[in-house]
């Protein structure tokens, strides 16, 4: 089984790209999870055609220990198996914590056994890489971790950030560094940028993704771009990110 974690400062289109990858593996074949681990819970929002399912946090807290996998997981587009974290009512509680706790409910349920993914992609927002919203690093879920940036300081900086802590971790055999996604924003000197971050931070720049409107208009018809605009250079970037993301997780 496969298993990446994608990290990224909020905002930068890591969702989107775990989406997009996803309709990609599936198109190989393989048999994919995808776990939005950000409390906004719309990591897997077009998988559904523009809906929300319900977080495994809001219905733990409604049937706590009765509740079912099949509450917890739904199947979306191309069959892709999905699921919300989600997040603490406002003002109360740790998301992180709140992350932890719904990945404590998958394998009590036994998820990845019933369910035998070839596939687990981990949406995981990355302002802070801290308690639960490190699990997919420091506790063996993932075997690769894959970087969202731009050329964006701020972007930069969080990636920076996501990838010391991978460092942190990595002579306890948990998750490496796979590469950095370049998902382009279009500032100046962009690619220079992030090949300095990438030099700084001992990976490889493994995609670089364009800017690309196709996108947008997919989403506003409630789909993927993957499903909308299959052929769009946006696409065909993803689908040689997948394939190059596989041949990383297979030397793992």
């Amino acid at each position: 089984m496969y298993r990446f974690a994608v990290y990224g400062k909020g905002g930068i289109g890591k969702s989107t790209v775990c989406t997009a990858l996803s309709c990609a593996f599936a198109d190989m074949g393989l048999k994919v999870m995808q776990i939005g681990c950000d409390p906004k819970a719309d990591s897997t929002l077009y998988l559904h055609g523009g809906k929300r399912i319900r977080t495994m946090l809001d219905v733990l807290r409604e049937k706590r220990d009765e509740a079912v996998l099949e509450e917890l997981v739904h199947p979306g587009y191309k069959g892709i198996w999905c699921a919300e974290a989600g997040g603490p009512l406002p003002g109360l509680g740790c998301a992180g914590r709140g992350i932890a706790a719904a990945f404590e409910a998958l394998e009590e349920r036994s998820a990845f056994e019933i369910l035998k993914p070839d596939l687990v992609l981990y949406d995981v927002l990355g302002d802070v890489v801290c308690g639960g919203f490190a699990m997919p690093i420091r506790e063996g879920y993932a075997d690769k971790v894959f970087i969202v940036t731009s050329g964006e300081n701020m972007s930069i900086y969080a990636a920076a950030n996501i990838a010391m802590a991978v460092e942190n971790f990595r002579e306890r055999g948990y998750a490496s560094l796979g590469g950095l996604i370049l998902n382009r924003r279009n500032v100046p000197d962009e690619r220079a940028k992030v090949e300095t971050l990438a030099q700084d931070i001992h990976t490889k720049i493994i995609a670089d993704l364009p800017r690309d409107n196709s996108v947008s208009d997919a989403q506003d018809t409630g789909r993927g771009v993957m499903e909308a605009f299959p052929e769009s250079p946006y696409a065909k970037g993803v689908r040689l990110l997948a394939q190059a993301m596989l041949e990383e997780g297979s030397d793992t």
